[in-house]
């Protein structure tokens, strides 16, 4: 028995990696000190022995975790503070207090999740150290504490797993090569390695990957039957991390590094996710339709709506090809809508995206807090992309132009046919469907920038605050 931010008691599991059960961070609570438990991404637990913790701020709880990790000063801007739980993951500002956001946890899940009532009350948040995701990837790459990077690794080799990123089987190999290296330590020809890799699949591959009958290993299952295409791929690639940086010569540091690397190609790294809905495409003689799960990824490179079923991208926008709004619960059904352009059978038109969530307002703020901050970023990024980034030895250089993944029937690619839109422009006073392009947008809220590639709809000269 553990006791909760609230000062009950209740149950904490212990969490797995796909999925965390209810957890709690308090372990007493008291007038004058208390134990907290912060966990980072792999579950590891840093216990803080605190005073006047109902007052204490995040800030001050992430000072906490630092020194006890021994973390370098670009700690405090990686990383973040955040409360999650399965029904919910906030993270914290600076002057946040946890303790009593904690007391306020089931009120925040009636306000922002469908939860019922009983997931309601047994709901326990956990506070987690982990990425800050306003952390710009272009600071990530100067990084070169082995520490710091290991964390970031870790959180990112979760959302992999996890299946939160969602990846192609080639990504899936590589990256599962890199964590191969990590932890098996170089590829040895004559070693039974595939044998050790089967036994462990889980802990290189994402579970809908395992649990294919066709996927990786599965020739294993037979004497003398040749290695499958998918399990040959990853042994090689487990070679190739040897032959590209030596056996002898590589750190943990240049794999942590390699494979954030490779996770910036992922246009959502580093993003904070959001649970939602969006109508399903009618289908058949009736016409009927639905509405599917989707999880919607925001950083400050843009919007993704992912397919929580099938792990795919449904939708991928920059912020300058979009505009955006959302509708509370007071005025109908809580909603964030996105626009952008399209074509209906040839015809350019803008389409409109509504996704359902009570997370809306949450999300809409998040993404006006992203354009700020790239727009106050944007000299400092120029400035340094002329003269080049400091950084210090043994950081990773900055990569020349990365492609973008361009796979036919990439996972990271929009499947725009998969959703319902409503397509439209508009003549006059009157909004009219599938005519040629308007010339302002139905919102007004979207980036100003006279360089986008959203040519349609007009930026607004100023954005509100959220």
């Amino acid at each position: 028995m553990t006791t909760r931010m609230d000062g009950t008691e209740g149950n904490a599991g212990q969490p797995g990696p796909a999925e965390r059960s209810h957890r709690s961070s308090v372990s007493s609570v008291g007038a004058r000190a208390a134990d907290v438990l912060v966990y980072l991404a792999d579950d590891t637990v840093v216990p803080l022995a605190v005073e006047n913790l109902p007052s204490l701020s995040a800030h001050e709880l992430h000072r906490a975790v630092r020194e006890v990790l021994q973390l370098p000063d670009i700690a405090l801007e990686a990383f973040a503070l955040w409360l999650v739980s399965p029904l919910l993951e906030v993270q914290l500002k600076p002057k946040h207090q946890p303790y009593k956001l904690g007391r306020q946890w089931p009120e925040l899940l009636l306000r922002f999740t469908d939860a019922p009532d009983d997931d309601v009350a047994m709901d326990e948040p956990a506070l987690q150290f982990r990425r800050n995701v306003f952390f710009p990837r272009r600071r990530e790459l100067q990084i070169h504490d082995e520490d710091v990077l290991r964390l970031l690794y870790e959180e990112a080799k979760g959302n992999v797993l996890a299946a939160r990123y969602p990846c192609d089987l080639e990504d899936c190999e590589a990256l599962g090569a890199l964590v191969c290296r990590v932890q098996l330590g170089p590829y040895q020809p004559g070693l039974p390695a595939a044998c050790t890799l089967r036994e462990k699949l889980d802990s290189f591959l994402p579970a809908h990957l395992c649990k294919r009958g066709h996927g990786l290993f599965a020739a294993l299952r037979g004497r003398g039957t040749k290695a499958g295409t998918g399990e040959q791929g990853l042994l090689n690639a487990y070679r190739r991390v040897q032959e590209v940086v030596g056996e002898h010569e590589a750190s943990l540091s240049t794999h942590y590094r390699a494979y954030l690397l490779k996770c910036h190609e992922l246009p959502f790294y580093g993003c904070a996710f959001f649970h939602g809905e969006v109508d399903k495409p009618a289908q058949g003689f009736l016409h009927r339709s639905g509405r599917k799960p989707v999880a919607i990824a925001i950083s400050l490179e843009g919007v993704h709506v992912i397919d929580s079923r099938e792990k795919h991208v449904l939708l991928g926008l920059h912020f300058q090809e979009l505009s955006w709004d959302h509708t509370s619960p007071e005025e109908e059904e809580s909603a964030l809508w996105l626009e952008f352009d399209g074509d209906n059978e040839g015809t350019p038109v803008n389409k409109l995206l509504k996704i359902y969530s009570k997370q809306a307002e949450l999300m809409s703020s998040l993404i006006e807090y992203c354009i700020e901050l790239n727009h106050t970023a944007e000299p400092a990024a120029t400035q340094e992309s002329m003269s080049g980034p400091s950084a210090a030895p043994g950081s990773l250089p900055p990569p020349a132009q990365r492609p973008q993944l361009r796979r036919q029937g990439s996972v990271v690619c929009s499947r725009i046919q998969h959703l319902s839109t409503i397509d439209y422009v508009e003549e006059g006073e009157k909004i009219k469907r599938v005519k040629p392009k308007r010339t302002t947008s139905f919102f007004g809220r979207q980036l100003s920038t006279s360089q986008g590639s959203y040519t349609v709809v007009q930026p607004a000269d100023s954005l509100e605050q959220g």
